[in-house]
């Protein structure tokens, strides 16, 4: 799953901060910025392993330019982070559906070009119809 992130830039004296505004309290810090990035990464696993484990959900997450206009982050940089949260929802199941040939054929074509699975895309899909 995709998170943007904020990233506080730091010095030789100060550590880069970062926030992933998507989740409430979830934020990490490292004193360069790729332990800042791995420090992030780990930091939205724990965040969204203990929300669903609690039985919480995820929230949906606002887009680039809504996080971009909040104050807060004025001068921070931006970034995306895909962090493998799907293992935390539970083992995969086979299901078997009816969908219409012709809209298969779309629902592959389009998850092809977009990198990803049948499977992959028909599972975000639901997650974003779900919120």
């Amino acid at each position: 799953m995709k998170f943007f992130i904020a990233i506080e830039p730091g010095d030789a004296d100060h550590a880069f901060g970062v926030v992933v505004p998507d989740l409430p309290g979830c934020f990490s810090a490292g004193d360069n910025l790729d332990q800042a990035f791995e420090n992030a990464l780990e930091a939205i696993e724990l965040w969204c392993e203990t929300v669903i484990e609690d039985g919480g959900k995820i929230p949906l997450g606002k887009t680039l330019a809504e996080h971009q206009a909040n104050p807060e982050y004025a001068g921070w940089v931006w970034s995306v982070v895909d962090v493998p949260i799907e293992k935390y929802f539970g083992p995969a199941e086979k299901i078997n559906i009816t969908v219409p040939k012709l809209l298969l054929r779309w629902i592959d074509d389009y998850a092809k070009s977009h990198g990803m699975t049948r499977s992959g895309f028909l599972t975000q899909a639901a997650r974003d119809a779900m919120g």
